[in-house]
This record gives structure tokens, sequence and C-alpha cells, in this order.
């Protein structure tokens, strides 16, 4: 069974519902070979995945310059690409160290510079298109615009508008790990997509209260990341992250309780993270930052894992849900 494909908002571009994030191979925490970056998008191809994102952020550059190198050999009209603006890459002085202050596991050749100007915008999607090697991008997400929302909806999002129309781009969207500053977005202006990340998860829920139920009236496409919260509802151990850093007891003993009550209707836990975001209509792709083929092919598993709707009531007697919380139909 493959990922179905599923139009963005009302836009005519198609994503699967797995979505394939290139952080990982952009060296995110720990390097990866070249030779383990094309094997992860060559599985997440054999595995039906057709939309795949990055970002300049990722790697500095080398995300998207692996992504490019895998995806140039795939017929482009079969697949979706995405990646962001705001931060530009400029070259850093010689001796610069690493980048692992930033995340990434890559020599600091370059610095970024957060920029949503009009004409940083324009010049961080032409240098987009030289690091990916291919023609055009089919989604331009406003990256993290969080301190710079002001700017971003005067200049950066109208430059988008104009990329548009040039057929540059196919659709514009915004990716925060806020779901407040998302909504602004929707309702000041015509967006295609939000990226939410880390908002809509079993263990938070903030994305439901306005920016969800906002995006689903509008016709917006909802993709939601961090669906296991950075590694606490993938494994919930002493020392799991929840958003990068480690787990609060409560948190972790929440998730142990999510993952015991799972295992008792036989669905492993990272099986109904990654449905259960798919409960709500706004909700188009689950996105999953993925480092190797082993991690892709288990995603497009455990997505297609049945969780049975009677898992969903019980995590709501439980507690563990909020009862009025929408969850996704058993499969037919």
């Amino acid at each position: 069974m493959t990922p179905r494909h599923r139009p963005l908002g009302r836009t005519p571009v198609q994503v699967t519902e797995l979505a394939f994030g290139a952080a990982g191979i952009g060296n995110l925490f720990t390097p990866v070979t070249d030779a383990q970056a094309a094997q992860a998008v060559a599985a997440a191809w054999e595995s039906g995945v057709r939309y795949f994102d990055t970002a300049p952020h990722y790697g500095l550059g080398l995300s998207e310059r692996r992504l490019g190198d895998a995806l140039r050999a795939l017929p482009r009209d079969e697949y979706t690409l995405s990646t962001k603006v705001g931060r530009l890459l400029e070259p850093a002085p010689a001796g610069g160290g690493d980048d692992l202050a930033n995340g990434f596991a890559v020599p600091a050749r370059h610095r970024r510079r957060w920029d949503f100007s009009a004409r940083g915008v324009r010049r961080s999607i032409e240098d987009s298109l030289r690091r990916l090697g291919l023609d055009r991008i089919d989604i331009a997400y406003l990256h993290d615009p969080d301190d710079h929302v002001d700017q971003a909806l005067a200049e950066a999002y109208p430059e988008l508008e104009r990329l548009r129309a040039e057929g540059v781009l196919g659709a514009i969207g915004v990716g925060m790990n806020q779901a407040d500053p998302l909504a602004r977005f929707i309702r000041e202006t015509d967006l295609d997509a939000v990226l939410l990340a880390g908002r809509y998860s079993l263990l938070d829920q903030r994305g439901l209260a306005d920016l969800l139920p906002l995006a689903h009236r509008r016709g917006v496409g909802v993709v939601i990341g961090g669906v296991f919260n950075s590694g606490l509802l993938a494994d919930p151990r002493p020392g799991a992250t929840f958003d990068y850093t480690a787990a609060p007891a409560d948190l972790l003993a929440r998730a142990a309780e999510l993952k015991a009550v799972c295992e008792l209707h036989g669905v492993p836990l990272r099986a109904a993270a990654l449905r259960f975001p798919f409960g709500h209509p706004a909700v188009t792709s689950v996105l999953v930052g993925t480092r190797d083929a082993d991690e892709v092919r288990d995603a497009a598993a455990m997505l297609h894992h049945p969780v049975p709707a009677a898992l969903w009531a019980d995590l709501k007697e439980r507690g563990l849900l909020p009862a009025d919380v929408p969850t996704p139909a058993e499969p037919s």
C-alpha cells in the first residue's frame, strides 16, 4: 500500500499523505553520507512518497543539494517539492568550525542571515534553484517568520505571489511551530498552505483551537510536521526529547501511557502518532524527518498500520486525548 495523493488546499498541487522531510539528510545532529541520503530518497520513492520538503537552513544548503541530486533522476511531473525562504546563506570566514550550535553536523562555511524582504525572497528562491539543480519549486514556505511577521506580510508574501504568477512557484505557504501567527497569515493573505510543526500531535493539540478550523473554512491545505514531537512519541524512554530538549517527567509519563494503551490495541505508538492528524479534515499530509532508508520504510509502514476506532475511544476515555478532538475514521 502506498501513500495516497491529496490536493493541497484549493491548489492543483498534489501531495502524498506521507511527506519526506529532508532535514535529516542535511546532517541534522549527526552526519549522513551522500550514499545514505540518496538511499533514503530512493526508499521514499519506492514507498510511494511523492512529496519532498527541504530548506536552505538544513545543513547550510546540504539538504537542498542532496535532495536535488536524488530527484533530478526522477520524472519531474511525478513529485512535489517544497523549500523555504527567510534565511539567506552567505559565505563565512575560513576556519569557522561547525554548525552544531544550529543543530547541523556540517562545516560552518556559510552563515544564515534573516531576510524577509522582497529582494531577499527572490534571491533565496534563485539560490535554492541553483542548489537543487531544478527548474521550479512547487511550494515555497516562509520559514519561521516568528520575529518578522510584519515584514513577511508586507514584503515577502507579495514577492512570493509575483513568483507564483511568473510560474517559478506553484503554491505559497508559511511554516512555523506556532499556531496563532499561522492563523494571522491565513486571515491577512491568500495563502495556499501552512506547515505546522509539533502543535498537532498526540501530546499537543494547540493547533486545534483556531488554526485548523480556520484553515478548513478558508480551503488552506495543512501539512503537519513534528508528529513525534522530536522523538518522544517515537520512543518514550528516559532521555527522549520533546521539541528538541529533554522531555519533562510529566510528558514522558504521558507518552508512556499513550504507548501502553496503543499496545493494548496491537498498534505501535508511531502508527497512532502518524495517523492521528488525519482526523481533522484540513490536514493534507504529515511530514516526517528521515535520515536513512530504514527510517523511511518504517514511516511508510507505520502510516498504513491499521488503527481501530476503539483505540481513539480508549484514549479519550482515559483522558489521554480531549473528548472533542477529531480522530481518523477506521479504514474501510
